[in-house]
């Protein structure tokens, strides 16, 4: 180390990534950070910034007990070994790119590095440039060092997640993995940049067991991105993405047959018109999309829409021990602009292991399988992220609630597990309803066959199985309605389809505490989807109190005002 901390060179410190890599360690005493790029008052005034009382160094404001920040000019085609050996980094970051550009000499940053016995580490997203570092291998280890390349969000994350669910294969034979960032995070150039250099031009993958050609942002996948604990995203179309992974998983997968990995933005639409403008790349009638790449930014910024969540997934397919097929999904969903920072946690954590005394084996190779998923689970924690893991086998059928809770499942309290546990059953107990007054309220809940209002009302529920399906015939005093519900498919995988007569609403099953909440996620009249802000909504929940199962079930919406709203308790007979 460099005197009593850890000198840490950024380059392009000051920019999408390393500004917020910047902002993630600048809490940390220990360190030296070293904010770099081609323009000194740029790397000035970030430092400025990061040191300001709002600026927010680390996650927790100012930094005055924290790390010392210094603002440097770094040129990676000016005298690398004399800029290195003036600052005295004892780790250098790479946070530029796009990493895709990078021509001629493109690992002469890791070479002055290895050169000057200093360790390396970057956020590559290039397939080419993530593979080749491993050709400064025996370099780097006669001199003690490490050079790691891509440790972001593919592949150092995508495979950490996959090797959490490794342990449940005998055999995998397919890896898709995509990133779906929130429509409301503004993209830097660099990254635009990055994915227009391959739209519509061929990308390496497998398809039944040997090499392909996919057709860059044009192949296609629909996943739902759906956490255990939290309200899945909107499925959505993932367009394929030239990444790491595609390259490195058939040198760690023995017998892989297929390989997919994809980004999935909102609104779909604009997805949509880029997959078109590739197809006309792939059919010649344009050389590519890189001179569009400002345009392509400007667009992705105005239309911002759609909910400010982003996530991403990791899926894999083959065998379990006991030979049956086994599909198991990692889930991650990111709230707000938390999502951003998920591509530098790999670098942070790096960071923190070395602080403790952990270090990686010299050599120079991809990042993949380089961190647990636990260390990247332990930075989540700091922020709005949720993530979890999905096993679906083949095997006898189980109850409804169990296959769209997942792994969540197993944290239901006893009472509401008993309630969902499948099969015929019936429940009993006492409620209290409430009608509401309006016209068109009192349609529908004629249409339906809601009870009329009431204190302390004997009610009863019958559960029958059918099929895929549950029956649900609710009886409160001589007043039976019923519905029926099963397991969203397609768009609306992972979340509960719930029909009443010619009304289809779909419910996230979303556990907190002792609580099980259901929360709307969209509906259909006659099988016509319906604007998400008229459907019918309110405060519903499942809890466990004093050992006994609670409802709180409320309907209503904007234009109807309060349908019906009944609460109680049941115990299943």
């Amino acid at each position: 180390m460099s005197g009593q901390r850890f000198s840490l060179l950024i380059i392009g410190g000051y920019g999408t990534f390393g500004g917020r890599l910047a902002r993630l360690l600048g809490e940390e005493p220990r360190i030296r950070l070293l904010i770099a790029g081609r323009s000194l008052e740029k790397a000035d005034d970030f430092v400025a910034d990061l040191r300001s009382p709002k600026g927010g160094a680390g996650r927790l404001g100012g930094n005055d007990l924290g790390a010392t920040l210094h603002a440097v000019a770094f040129d990676r085609d000016g005298d690398l070994a004399e800029q290195l050996t003036r600052l005295k980094p004892d780790l250098v970051v790479d946070a530029s790119g796009p990493f895709q550009s990078f021509t001629g000499d493109a690992y002469k940053v890791v070479q002055a590095c290895i050169d000057l016995g200093i360790d390396y580490a970057d956020l590559a997203d290039s397939t080419g440039f993530v593979a080749g570092i491993g050709g400064l291998d025996a370099q780097a280890k006669a001199k003690g060092t490490f050079a790691l390349s891509g440790l972001s969000s593919l592949p150092a994350l995508s495979f950490a997640a996959l090797q959490a669910m490794a342990p449940h294969f005998s055999r995998i034979e397919s890896v898709a993995a995509g990133i779906a960032p929130s429509a409301h995070v503004k993209i830097g150039l660099n990254v635009v940049r990055a994915i227009a250099s391959y739209a519509g031009k061929p990308v390496a993958v497998l398809r039944e067991g040997r090499p392909a050609e996919g057709r860059g942002l044009i192949d296609e996948m629909r996943v739902t991105i759906a956490p255990p604990d939290v309200a899945p995203l909107a499925s959505r179309t993932f367009l394929l993405v030239d990444a790491p992974d595609l390259a490195l998983l058939p040198q760690h997968i023995a017998g892989l047959q297929s390989t997919f990995t994809g980004v999935g933005t909102e609104p779909q639409a604009l997805q949509r018109l880029l997959s078109f403008a590739a197809r006309l790349v792939n059919l010649r009638l344009l050389p590519s999309l890189k001179p569009f790449s400002r345009a392509l930014q400007v667009a992705s910024h105005r239309f911002a829409l759609g909910a400010h969540r982003g996530g991403m997934f990791v899926r894999a397919g083959g065998l379990d021990r006991e030979g049956r097929r086994l599909t198991a999904g990692w889930h991650l969903i990111a709230e707000g602009d938390d999502g951003p920072f998920i591509p530098v946690i790999g670098v942070e954590a790096l960071v923190r292991r070395l602080l403790e005394g952990q270090r990686p084996q010299s050599g120079a190779r991809p990042a993949a399988g380089e961190l647990r998923l636990a260390d990247f689970e332990a930075a989540f924690r700091r922020f709005s992220i949720t993530s979890g893991i999905r096993l679906d086998r083949e095997e006898g059928a189980q109850p409804l609630y169990r296959r769209v809770l997942g792994s969540a499942w197993e944290r239901l309290p006893p009472a509401l597990a008993a309630i969902h546990g499948g099969g015929t059953r019936l429940a009993s107990g006492r409620a209290r309803i409430e009608r509401g007054g309006g016209l068109l309220a009192r349609l529908i809940a004629l249409t339906i066959g809601f009870p009329p209002a009431g204190e302390d009302v004997p009610v009863t529920v019958h559960f029958a199985t059918d099929g895929d399906r549950e029956v649900w015939t609710r009886t409160f005093g001589n007043r039976s309605f019923q519905s029926w519900q099963a397991e969203g498919t397609g768009r609306d995988r992972r979340l509960l389809a719930e029909v009443f007569g010619p009304f289809r609403v779909l419910l996230a099953l979303v556990p907190e505490g002792q609580k099980l909440r259901l929360v709307v996620r969209g509906w259909r009249f006659c099988g016509i989807p319906l604007p998400l802000f008229l459907a019918p909504g309110g405060d519903t929940y499942e809890e466990e109190r004093d050992g006994r199962f609670h409802f709180h079930v409320e309907i209503g919406g904007r234009l109807t005002g309060l349908v019906v709203r009944y609460t109680g308790w049941l115990v299943v007979e």
